[in-house]
């Protein structure tokens, strides 16, 4: 079962980045024809939302190589959150929207991630409850299910981890960064005139 909902959660996942990037692909943001104002402090908090979710999924990967499947991890991020990948890669898929200087594709975004990743993570809650029992149950307890709270942040002086997972990881962290830089570069494209511009946004 475990299996099944990481597959189908990057199915879905992929689906709609493609479906936004594809949106993107044809559009141009009305924000930056008009008031360039607004479409520069848009793109400015979008990358201020990127950089967050590229330090703080780093961190996470930090404390879940090697550890992931073996061990109920508890502390650092996880202290904060019991889902903190999904929360920051819900702050960096609304950082990235807002970097198309538009309200509508974050909006998108939003929308999308709310209908979607609950399910997928009470589903991840059952296997973690077969898995860890009672332990979890009191995690459970203590630990809020997405948006992080403060009271409770503990971490470890010192922390093992299997550097050659926490390399892989890196490269998820920065996935992020990637879709800002794949944006721009389809902005140049389309200020060129070598991608066509069929509709304009907001």
């Amino acid at each position: 079962m475990k299996f099944r909902v990481q597959r189908y959660r990057i199915v879905v996942t992929i689906f709609f980045c493609l479906f936004t990037f594809v949106l993107f692909l044809g559009s141009e943001s009305q924000w930056e024809k008009q008031q360039p104002l607004i479409a520069g402090l848009l793109f400015l908090l979008g990358i201020l939302f990127v950089g967050v979710t590229s330090l703080g999924r780093v961190w996470c990967s930090l404390y879940i190589a090697g550890h992931k499947t073996t061990a109920l991890v508890t502390e650092g991020p996880y202290s904060l959150t019991r889902n903190p990948l999904y929360f920051f890669s819900f702050v960096g898929s609304v950082g990235v929207g807002l970097c198309t200087e538009t309200f509508l594709l974050p909006t998108l975004l939003i929308i999308g991630f709310a209908l979607y990743y609950p399910d997928v993570i009470q589903k991840e809650e059952k296997i973690l409850l077969e898995l860890h029992h009672e332990t979890y149950r009191q995690y459970i307890a203590r630990t809020p299910r997405f948006f992080p709270d403060l009271k409770h942040f503990s971490e470890p002086d010192t922390y093992l981890v299997n550097p050659k997972i926490f390399r892989h990881h890196l490269a998820d962290a920065l996935m992020f960064v990637w879709a800002v830089g794949l944006l721009e570069v389809i902005e140049q494209m389309h200020e060129l005139g070598w991608l066509p511009v069929l509709f304009s946004i907001y």
